[in-house]
C-alpha cells in the first residue's frame, strides 16, 4: 500500500485539463478520490458522468486528507478564503504550480504544501499512464510540516502518473519561473508569433497564404516531433543537408542577440512580479484586454490559410475552437 492510500482521500479542487487526467489516474492507481467542482461548471457535470463524487469545491476540501489545488491561477485567490477555512485539520496540499504560492499572499494552514507539476497537459498525462508510460515532474516542497512532504510529493507525483525516476526536486520559485518563461518566452508566445512573423514575411512578398500556412506552421508538428524524440543535435541529424546548412548559418538570425535581449526583459519581468501584477490587474478589470487580443488573433488572415489549406469548415467554433472561458482549467 501506498503512502497516499493509507494517508485517505484526494480531493481534487478544479476537474479541467489536469483536474481530469489526476483524478482518473489517481482512482486507478487504487487512491480514493472525491472531487470539488463550481457549480454549474461543465466540468461538475462531466465529474459525475465518470463516476466520482463530486462536491461543492470547499465540500470535497472538508472530506480530504490531501487537497489538490488544479484551479486556474487566476481564480484561486478569491476562492482561497473560503477553501482554506474548510480544510480539515493537518491536511496536505498539493498545488500543480507555485504561482499562487510565489506571488499571491494565500493564508496556508499548518501543513505540508507541496508542488507536483507534470510537465505537459493533462490529456498527455493520462494519455502516456493509460500507456504504461511516464511524464516527467517537477517536485518542490514550499512546507514541510511533517517532515514527510517530500515523500507525499513523490507518493502524489507516482500516482498520477510521474514515475520516480523522472522526478526533478526544484524550488517554487524556480518551477514557477521556468514554467512562466517557457510559456511566454517559446512554447506559446515565442512559437506562435514566430510562425506569424513567417507567415505574414511570405504572404507580403506575394507567395500563397495557403502554402506559406502550410509551411511555416503545418509542418511545425513533424519537426517538432523529431526535436521532442532527439533533442536538438539529433533533430539535425534527421534533416536534410541544405536544410542543416540554412538551419546553422540562419537561424541565430532569425533569433538572434536581440530576441536574447528581449528573452532577458520577458524574464525580469517575470523575476520581479511584474507580469503577475499585470495579470492581476488584467483579471480585475474583467479580462477586456485579453479578450480583445483574442478576438483581433482570431481575425488574422493566417486562421483564414489555415482553413483554406486544411481543408476546413469556415466557422472557427465548427472546428472545435474554444473562448478563452471554455479553455479554463475548469
Amino acid at each position: 500500500m501506498s503512502e497516499l492510500q493509507q494517508i485517505g482521500p484526494v480531493a481534487i479542487l478544479g476537474f479541467g485539463n489536469q483536474g481530469e487526467a489526476q483524478a482518473l489516474n489517481l482512482r486507478e492507481s487504487g487512491i480514493e478520490v472525491v472531487v470539488g467542482a463550481r457549480s454549474g461548471h461543465a466540468a461538475e457535470t462531466r465529474a459525475r458522468d465518470l463516476g466520482f463524487p463530486v462536491h461543492p469545491l470547499a465540500g470535497a476540501a472538508a472530506h480530504a486528507a490531501v487537497a489538490a489545488v488544479l484551479l486556474p491561477d487566476e481564480v484561486v485567490p478569491t476562492l482561497w478564503p473560503e477553501l482554506s477555512s474548510a480544510l480539515q485539520r493537518g491536511a496536505r496540499l498539493v498545488f500543480a504550480h507555485g504561482y499562487n504560492l510565489l506571488y499571491s499572499r494565500l493564508a496556508l494552514p499548518a501543513s505540508d504544501v507541496v508542488v507536483v507539476a507534470p510537465t505537459g497537459p493533462g490529456r498527455v498525462l493520462r494519455a502516456l499512464y493509460q500507456q504504461g508510460q511516464g511524464m516527467p515532474a517537477y517536485l518542490a516542497v514550499h512546507r514541510d510540516a511533517s517532515g514527510k512532504a517530500w515523500g507525499t510529493a513523490e507518493s502524489y507525483a507516482i500516482a498520477i502518473g510521474c514515475p520516480a525516476a523522472r522526478h526533478w526536486r526544484t524550488t517554487v520559485r524556480e518551477e514557477t519561473e521556468v514554467d512562466l518563461f517557457g510559456e511566454q518566452a517559446v512554447l506559446c508566445g515565442g512559437m506562435n508569433a514566430l510562425v506569424t512573423a513567417a507567415f505574414e514575411t511570405l504572404s507580403a512578398r506575394g507567395y500563397s497564404p495557403e502554402i506559406a500556412y502550410l509551411e511555416c506552421v503545418h509542418q511545425l508538428k513533424y519537426l517538432a516531433d523529431l526535436l521532442h524524440e532527439r533533442g536538438v543535435a539529433g533533430m539535425r541529424r534527421g534533416i536534410s543537408g541544405t536544410a542543416l546548412f540554412g538551419d546553422l548559418t540562419r537561424g541565430s538570425r532569425a533569433a538572434g542577440a536581440d530576441v536574447r535581449a528581449r528573452m532577458e526583459g520577458i524574464l525580469e519581468d517575470i523575476r520581479s512580479g511584474a507580469f503577475a501584477r499585470e495579470w492581476a490587474a488584467e483579471e480585475a478589470s474583467g479580462g477586456r484586454r485579453l479578450a480583445e487580443l483574442v478576438e483581433q488573433a482570431s481575425r488574422h488572415p493566417i486562421e483564414t490559410a489555415r482553413r483554406a489549406a486544411l481543408g476546413l469548415a469556415g466557422d472557427p467554433e465548427a472546428e472545435g475552437g474554444k473562448s478563452r472561458k471554455a479553455l479554463s482549467k475548469n
